[in-house]
């Protein structure tokens, strides 16, 4: 499922600068984090910097303090190709 996520954030983010950041592989544009994904107990957490801007009901995981936002997924099959290929487009 990383491999997919990480694969998928490559293509869409061709100018954007990859490096593990507290632990957790992140995508960044101008020194910017953009989206990254982790492991936690309910899942791989796909997370976007500004994501709750998106105003998407896919991403169902809101943070308060940096307006972040995230889905939780737990299967290959569940990697909402489309959606995450759109959520990167507003970010690029």
């Amino acid at each position: 499922m990383c491999d997919v996520l990480a694969h998928e954030i490559d293509n869409a983010l061709a100018n954007a600068d990859n490096k593990i950041w507290h632990a957790h592989p992140v995508w960044f544009l101008n020194e910017n984090p953009i989206v990254g994904y982790s492991k936690q107990k309910p899942g791989i957490r796909l997370m976007f910097w500004s994501g709750a801007d998106f105003a998407e009901a896919k991403l169902d995981v809101v943070g308060k303090k940096f307006k972040d936002a995230s889905v939780f997924l737990n299967d290959v099959s569940e990697v909402p190709r489309r959606d995450l290929r759109r959520w990167l487009k507003r970010r690029n």
